[in-house]
C-alpha cells in the first residue's frame, strides 16, 4: 500500500495560491491588543505559522499536525518562540492561547461543532479564533473524484480497505453553510463573529492543471486506499473525467469558494 502521509512538495506547487486565504484570514485578527500566544492548528509545513508569528510578534507559537512529512519540514523552522507539534486537531485541547488559527484543515475532521467548542474552550478571555474552511465540494474538481471512485476498478480496491467503501468527501460531509457557522460561534461566546464566504479567482494555465492542485489535497484521500499500481491510472481517468466536465481552457480560471471566519470571546 502507498505512504498514507501528505507530499509537501506536491502541495507547496501552488504555494502563493494556498497562503492567500490564509492572508486574508490573517487580516481579520484584532492587533489593537499583543497577542502573546498563537497555536496554528494543521500547520502543515510550518511557514505561514512561523510568517504570522513574526508579523504579531507573538511570544510563543506552536504549530500543530498530523502529518510526520508535513512537520519534518516544519521543524527547520523552529526556534526558541516557534515550535511544533504531532496531534490530531480534532481532538487538541490547551488553555489561555491568546490566538488559535486553523486555515484549510478543519474540513478533514467531523463534527465542527464539537471541534470548535474545544478549540473556542482553549482561549483565554478576550481570546481570538481565525478559522478557513474549503467550500467547493459541489466543483467538479470534486464531484468527479468522487463519482470515479465508485466505478471499477478503484470501487473494487476499496473494498479491500477501510469499512470497504471509497472515502468520502470531507468537504461536502463535515463543512457547515456560513450562517450556520456564524450560529455556532454566536453559540459558543464569540462576540459578533465574523464569517463569510469569498470566492478566490485560480488562473490555472491549463483546465488539466486543477488534477495538479487536487492532488496535493482532495485526491491524498483516494491515494491512502488504493494501492500504488492504481495511484497513476486513477489520475488519468480522473483528468479525463474532469476536463471532459470543464472543457478545455488555456488559462483555466478555476473559481474556488472558501469560507473564513473570525472572532474574540467574551
Amino acid at each position: 500500500m502507498a505512504s498514507t502521509d501528505w507530499d509537501p512538495e506536491q502541495y507547496a506547487k501552488f504555494e502563493e495560491l494556498r497562503s492567500r486565504p490564509f492572508w486574508d484570514l490573517a487580516a481579520l485578527i484584532n492587533t489593537s491588543s499583543p497577542v502573546h500566544s498563537l497555536v496554528d492548528l494543521g500547520c502543515g509545513t510550518g511557514a505561514l505559522t512561523a510568517e504570522l508569528a513574526k508579523q504579531l510578534r507573538t511570544t510563543t507559537a506552536t504549530g500543530v499536525d498530523s502529518s510526520p512529512a508535513m512537520l519534518e519540514r516544519a521543524a527547520t523552522l523552529a526556534s526558541d518562540r516557534v515550535s511544533f507539534e504531532l496531534s490530531d486537531i480534532s481532538s487538541w485541547t490547551g488553555s489561555n492561547v491568546d490566538l488559535i488559527v486553523a486555515n484549510a484543515s478543519l474540513q478533514w475532521v467531523p463534527g465542527h461543532a464539537e471541534v470548535l467548542s474545544l478549540w473556542v474552550g482553549s482561549l483565554r478571555p478576550g481570546g481570538q479564533i481565525a478559522v478557513q474552511v474549503p467550500a467547493n465540494a459541489d466543483h467538479p474538481s470534486h464531484t468527479c473524484s468522487a463519482a470515479l471512485a465508485q466505478r471499477e476498478p478503484f470501487l473494487s480496491a476499496f473494498a479491500t480497505t477501510g469499512d470497504g467503501t471509497p472515502p468520502l468527501d470531507p468537504v461536502s460531509e463535515n463543512v457547515l453553510l456560513p450562517e450556520q457557522y456564524s450560529e455556532l460561534l454566536d453559540d459558543l461566546g464569540v462576540v459578533d463573529p465574523h464569517v463569510r464566504l469569498q470566492v478566490y479567482p485560480q488562473v490555472m494555465p491549463s483546465s488539466a492543471h486543477v488534477v495538479e492542485w487536487t492532488s496535493g489535497t482532495s485526491l491524498t484521500r483516494f491515494f491512502k486506499r488504493l494501492p500504488d499500481e492504481l495511484h497513476e491510472p486513477f489520475v488519468d481517468a480522473y483528468r479525463t473525467e474532469l476536463v471532459a466536465a470543464i472543457g478545455e481552457h488555456e488559462p483555466y480560471f478555476y473559481a474556488f469558494k472558501r469560507i473564513l471566519m473570525c472572532g474574540q470571546i467574551r
